[in-house]
C-alpha cells in the first residue's frame, strides 16, 4: 500500500492483494415505477443478499459493512447500513457505516473497504449503495419552530439533490462543459443513442443476467428482530428489468427541448435517468480469497479522488483518471476498458475529448443515459459491470470513474486476474 496526496492533483492509494470478489444489483426501476415504494434499505438488502451468495461465501464471513445512500428517502434511513447488514445475514457483532461522496459514494465504499482490509481491520467488506429517488421527500425545514401565516416553505429534495447552491444546477454544469468544448446537441444525441444501443445489445446477449437479482415480494426475517416485509406490484414476478431503457431515435431526440439552458444541448433523452436501485459487492483480502478457494472478478489496484471548479463538475473524471494512472505507473494506452458514468452526454464527451479516449472501449454495455443513475449505487454498479466485462474480454486493466456534484471525481483501477 502506498498513499499519495497533492493539493492540486488530489489524493490516492495503491493496494496490495485486495480483490473485488463478486456482486449483484437490483434492476433499476424508473421514476414512480415498479420499485417506487420499496425503501432504499430493502433495495440494499436484495442486492446484498445476492452479492454474498454470488461471491460464494456466507453472511458470517463479512467483517465490515460499508454502505452509501445520498437522498434519505425512508423514515428509518438513519439506520440504513446497519439494517442492510443485519437483514442480509451478517452477524450482529459486525459494525456498519454509511458513506457519502454524492455520485462517487458507491466507489467510496469500495475504497473504504479496501483500506480497512489494508489496515488489518478486516479480511472482508460488504460494500455498496442504494437509492430510491421516487421516495425522495418534500420537506419544510424549520417547521418545528413555527411559521408565519401563509409562509410555509416546502422544498423538493429530489430537485435539491440536483442543484449545487454554491454554483449552478448539475445540468447547467453539463452545458458549461458543452460550451467549453464546442459540443453540439447532435453530438450529445448521437452519444446518447450509442449508449442506449450498446445497452440493448448487451441485454440481448444476456450480459445483465449475470448481475441483476430477480426481485419478488419478500419477508426478511432475522431471529429477535422485527421482520421486514416488501410488497411489489402484482405484475412484478421475478422482476429483473431496467425500466428506464427505451429505444432511441435520433429524429425524435432532435425535437426535444433543451432542459437546462436556452438553445442548450442537454435534453431528457441525453441525460441520465432518475431511477431507484441498489448495488453491492464483496471486497476481500488475498489471504481470505486463497483460504476460501474463491475466484474473484478483479484485483483492486489503485484509487484516486480529485476536485475541480464546480461549474464544470462533469469533467471530474479527467484529473481522477490521470492521477490513478500516475500512482499506478500506467498510461492510458494500458487500459483496455473504461466506465465513466454518463450523468450527461456533454459531460462524458468533455471527458472523452480532454483524455483523448477511444469511445470503442468506453461504456461498452451502455451507461446511465440508458439504464439510469441511482446516485449512491452507481459507483458500485460501474465497478461490478466493468470487472465482469474485463473477465469476459480477457482485458488486463480497466478504470471506472464518475463526476461528483460540487466539482469532484473518483476513479478506481482494476486488474483482471
Amino acid at each position: 500500500m502506498k498513499g499519495f496526496h497533492d493539493k492540486k492533483k488530489g489524493f490516492g492509494i495503491t493496494y496490495d492483494n485486495i480483490y473485488l470478489v463478486n456482486g449483484a444489483r437490483t434492476p433499476f426501476g424508473k421514476l414512480c415505477g415498479t420499485l417506487g415504494n420499496v425503501s432504499p434499505t430493502d433495495l440494499g438488502i436484495y442486492a446484498t443478499r445476492a452479492a454474498i451468495e454470488k461471491s460464494g461465501i456466507k453472511g458470517k464471513d463479512i467483517d465490515q459493512v460499508m454502505y452509501a445512500n445520498i437522498g434519505q428517502s425512508a423514515a428509518d434511513a438513519y439506520f440504513l447500513p446497519r439494517h442492510i447488514g443485519l437483514f442480509s445475514g451478517i452477524p450482529e457483532g459486525i459494525p456498519a457505516v454509511m458513506l457519502q461522496r454524492i455520485c462517487g459514494s458507491g466507489f467510496e465504499t469500495i475504497i473504504a473497504g479496501a483500506e480497512q482490509i489494508t489496515l488489518g481491520k478486516a479480511q472482508t467488506a460488504l460494500c455498496g449503495g442504494t437509492e430510491n429517488m421516487t421516495l425522495s421527500p418534500t420537506v419544510s425545514f424549520g417547521n418545528r419552530m413555527g411559521y408565519a401565516l401563509g409562509k410555509i416553505d416546502f422544498k423538493d429534495m429530489l430537485w435539491e439533490a440536483l442543484n449545487d447552491t454554491a454554483a449552478v444546477p448539475m445540468g447547467c454544469t453539463a452545458e458549461n462543459v458543452a460550451q467549453k468544448h464546442g459540443i453540439t446537441k447532435d453530438d450529445a444525441n448521437i452519444f446518447a443513442k450509442q449508449s442506449i444501443d450498446k445497452y440493448l445489445a448487451a441485454q440481448k446477449r444476456g450480459f445483465f443476467e449475470g448481475e441483476i437479482v430477480k426481485m419478488n415480494s419478500a419477508e426478511f426475517a432475522i431471529d429477535g428482530l422485527i421482520t421486514r416485509k416488501v410488497k411489489l406490484p402484482k405484475h412484478a414476478v421475478d422482476f429483473c428489468t431496467d425500466e428506464n431503457v427505451r429505444p432511441a431515435d435520433l429524429d425524435a431526440m432532435s425535437k426535444l427541448p433543451s432542459v437546462f439552458a436556452r438553445d442548450g444541448v442537454q435534453t431528457a433523452a441525453n441525460s441520465s435517468g432518475i431511477v431507484d436501485g441498489a448495488a453491492s459487492v464483496v471486497v476481500a483480502s488475498g489471504d481470505f480469497v486463497k483460504t476460501k478457494g474463491l475466484k474473484p472478478l478483479s484485483r483492486i489496484v489503485a484509487s484516486a479522488t480529485s476536485a475541480l471548479d464546480p461549474r464544470v463538475m462533469g469533467l471530474g473524471p479527467v484529473p481522477a483518471i490521470k492521477l490513478v494512472l500516475e500512482i499506478a505507473g500506467l498510461s492510458l494506452s494500458d487500459i483496455g476498458l473504461i466506465e465513466i458514468n454518463e450523468a450527461f452526454a456533454a459531460q462524458f464527451i468533455g471527458c472523452e475529448r480532454e483524455l483523448k479516449l477511444n469511445r470503442d472501449i468506453c461504456n461498452v454495455n451502455g451507461g446511465a443515459i440508458a439504464l439510469g443513475h441511482p446516485l449512491a449505487a452507481t459507483g458500485t454498479r460501474l465497478s461490478l459491470t466493468l470487472s465482469r466485462e474485463m473477465k469476459a474480454r480477457n482485458v488486463k486493466y480497466g478504470i471506472a470513474s464518475a463526476c461528483i456534484g460540487g466539482g469532484q471525481g473518483t476513479a478506481i483501477l482494476f486488474e483482471n486476474i
